[in-house]
């Protein structure tokens, strides 16, 4: 459970930074493809890895819900 919340906090924290980042380089640029963005590429990765640590998370917590 524990090496789940650091890889949260990890992707959670490089989304953040890559998500400032863009704002900072590009503030007023509206992307037409998202795919083809290093930054935005980042950010996306980013957000899986949070999201599948959530579900990964969360299973944990239901099953020793469970067993208990």
């Amino acid at each position: 459970m524990r090496a789940a919340w650091t890889i949260f906090c990890l992707s959670a924290i490089i989304l953040a930074v890559a998500a400032g980042l863009a704002h900072l380089l590009v503030p007023d640029v509206v992307p037409v493809a998202f795919a083809e963005e290093p930054l935005r590429a980042i950010e996306l990765i980013a957000a899986f890895v949070a999201a599948f640590a959530l579900v990964v998370l969360g299973g944990g917590m239901i099953n020793r819900a469970v067993t208990r």
